[in-house]
């Protein structure tokens, strides 16, 4: 392949790179206007979809400029070991951002909704003030603020409590 050949497919693949990042933005706009949710939490999903997509194009990019797939594979697989023996530390960052955005496509409660995180040990009864990416805040009767983590919140049994509390601004 020539080098303007090269230079013209990187070019649409910026151009495609753009696009596709607007039409995520725009996607991710309406699906949280549909479900009333805030726009910090629809920018919290949207940066990890345009992580991905980075991800995507340069590996697009790599192969149009004719990188060597055989030393990008012991690069990618050196730097995904060292990657791995630290996420093994931190694997529960990386299980509440998949939890948060899980939560932000199917959980059913909104900020201002009473609610009671069931657990065996010690239930969690509070109306939630803030869901984000790394937690949801409850605001207990006593006035207390109780930070809950995402992934924790996906698997215990939540109810929805009667009545909810005017929130000044959708979740």
């Amino acid at each position: 392949m020539s080098i303007w050949s090269a230079f013209g497919l990187t070019l649409a693949l910026v151009a495609a790179h753009l696009l596709l990042r607007r039409l995520i933005h725009r996607s991710l706009m309406a699906i949280g206007q549909a479900r009333q949710v805030s726009e910090n939490r629809v920018l919290y999903v949207e940066h990890v979809f345009h992580f991905l997509l980075g991800c995507a194009t340069l590996l697009v990019l790599a192969g149009v400029w004719g990188l060597d797939f055989a030393r990008l594979v012991v690069l990618a697989s050196s730097f995904f070991a060292v990657l791995g023996v630290a996420m093994v530390a931190q694997w529960s960052i990386l299980s509440n951002i998949t939890a948060s955005i899980t939560i932000f496509f199917a959980f059913p409660y909104r900020i201002g909704d009473r609610i009671r995180i069931l657990d065996k040990d010690d239930s969690v009864t509070g109306v939630i003030s803030e869901i984000g990416l790394f937690y949801v805040r409850l605001r207990d009767d006593n006035g207390d603020s109780v930070t809950y983590p995402a992934n924790l919140i996906l698997q215990k049994p939540v109810r929805k409590l009667e009545g909810r509390e005017s929130a000044t601004q959708p979740e």
